[in-house]
């Protein structure tokens, strides 16, 4: 076997030139922070007296400087971004300078709007709830046809009709800018005069490729507060944005030094387009040519022990793997008897620093696992193989028998919201009640068209769906793991949300995902 070499460190002390071709300011590098503390102070020779009252500083100058005696309109989520900078903006402006809306999308969790109200009345920033719903649900906007040629444009479906993640992103970012202009109207202001104000992070930045974070970067989401009428509104010098610097730790130190109460700061993160970005939705499987090779291939490496020496497929397995991996798929494939089903939809992921738009991969068993930490690894492992796996996930239930070819079709609409609705406020109740919050980074929880344990044989429709419970531990929220069952969160928790989950009426099963960020993003779109 050629060894093959890569580069993934230069220096020239010469010159003092250092560069690394990997990430060194993300969590999951070991040393990452040793390694640049040792460039910023020993290379550069740079002192550490920048401190977070110094950042807080800076933002309040930023905010006055930019807005001066103009009006600023902030939408408030009631997230930990928004919150914080809105905190912000009362702090470098007068009263009357800054108009807060919380704009109910209709994609907002249980009770989620009313909460927000209360809790942010409670620490004196007053807003104003408007119910938007139904203009969201029947929204569109206009898209690029071809990215190398923006000035051709099409006209997307209604959001209630749309399945595409990237589509549906883009209309709720550009109608929330069409109601911030309503009202703005309805206040006789001039928009000319009236700043938006958002509580944007790098990390968003960075993910929406936006030329703000980087020139060259491949697009892994669209996020809300970076659609293309957010970013005419940027080049027309109209977006206050005082966390464009910041990553969500900062943020949250931030929050704590401006007073903010802890269940504000200590908030798990909601996306703004909140509960539309967590029901998967489609018209039709998602098949691709390499289907069937590819649901092969995942049996050959869950049944790794059983195929040596004896498939055609194994040196697809030997290529992308270790001798040290190659010995963990021979233990594990030896004690842990597992079912694959490759999932007909797909998932947003990160490979290579680009984003993917692949399959996911259900693994089941007639036996409860035991070995937890095992199937984390096989989760690593399996995307690295077929790329064109992003997610990986386990299936409570029993072990599914039979491939899944369809899916039930899918959109916005308010039953299937209601039916997530009902899910998610299960699930976040168990975990806050169980005393286990505080442990995870984020819990979303998601909606996906798949029914299964379906009767093959009277070909029964597919009119069920299935719910994912995707658990995150984050500090930078650009890389994570999965909670590991009995590690990090108790198993008798996630099967109590399991089994209360699966009681809701329209509910097939429900999956835990094992998938590390990355090649699996925090969100599945």
């Amino acid at each position: 076997l050629q060894l093959c070499y890569c580069f993934i460190a230069i220096a020239n002390e010469r010159i003092n030139l250092y560069g690394v071709q990997f990430h060194p300011e993300v969590d999951l590098t070991p040393n990452g922070k040793q390694m640049l503390k040792n460039f910023l102070f020993e290379v550069c020779g740079l002192s550490g007296n920048f401190t977070m009252q110094s950042r807080e500083m800076e933002c309040v100058e930023y905010i006055a400087k930019k807005v001066g005696s103009s009006k600023v309109l902030m939408l408030v989520s009631g997230g930990v971004d928004s919150t914080v900078c809105a905190a912000l903006l009362h702090k470098a402006l007068k009263p009357d300078q800054v108009i807060a809306f919380h704009i109910d999308n209709g994609f907002m969790r249980k009770d989620e709007s009313e909460a927000v109200e209360k809790s942010l009345n409670n620490v004196g920033l007053k807003l104003r709830v408007v119910n938007s719903a139904y203009q969201f649900y029947n929204a569109s906007t206009t898209i690029a046809v071809d990215k190398k040629d923006p000035n051709r444009k099409r006209t997307t479906k209604i959001l209630c009709q749309t399945v595409h993640p990237e589509e549906k992103r883009a209309i709720i970012g550009d109608t929330f800018i069409r109601i911030s202009n309503d009202i703005v109207n309805e206040l006789n202001l001039k928009p000319e005069e009236v700043f938006l104000g958002q509580g944007t992070l790098r990390p968003d930045l960075i993910e929406s490729a936006s030329k703000l974070a980087s020139s060259s970067a491949d697009a892994i989401k669209t996020h809300h507060n970076d659609t293309e009428l957010v970013r005419k509104l940027r080049d027309e010098g109209r977006v206050v944005e005082p966390l464009a610097d910041f990553h969500k730790d900062e943020v949250r130190a931030l929050g704590r030094d401006l007073g903010l109460p802890a269940e504000l700061v200590e908030r798990h993160p909601f996306p703004g387009p909140g509960l539309a970005v967590r029901v998967i939705c489609a018209e039709e499987p998602f098949i691709e040519k390499d289907f069937s090779e590819t649901s092969v291939l995942v049996k050959v490496i869950v049944n790794y022990a059983n195929n040596l020496k004896k498939h055609a497929l194994l040196n697809r397995v030997h290529s992308a793997t270790t001798e040290e991996e190659r010995q963990f798929l021979m233990s594990f494939s030896t004690k842990c008897k597992l079912n694959t089903s490759l999932l007909p939809i797909k998932s947003v992921g990160v490979q290579g620093d680009c984003r993917s738009y692949s399959h996911v991969l259900g693994l089941s068993s007639e036996e409860e696992p035991a070995d937890w930490e095992g199937l984390k690894e096989l989760a690593k492992i399996i995307p690295r193989i077929c790329h064109n796996i992003n997610r990986v996930c386990y299936i409570f239930g029993g072990p599914v028998n039979y491939p899944i070819l369809d899916v039930t079709p899918t959109h916005l609409t308010p039953n299937v919201l209601s039916t997530l609705r009902e899910a998610d406020s299960i699930a976040q109740t168990i975990l806050h009640t169980s005393g286990y919050f505080s442990k995870l980074a984020q819990m979303p929880v998601i909606l996906i068209p798949i029914h299964f344990d379906r009767d093959v044989v009277t070909r029964q429709p597919s009119c069920q769906r299935s719910v994912v419970i995707r658990t995150f531990i984050t500090e930078d929220f650009m890389t994570g793991i999965p909670a590991i069952p009995n590690k990090h969160l108790p198993l008798d928790v996630i099967k109590r949300m399991v089994k209360e989950i699966q009681a809701v009426p329209g509910i097939s099963r429900v999956l835990y995902d094992l998938t590390p960020k990355p090649p699996g993003t925090t969100e599945w779109e």
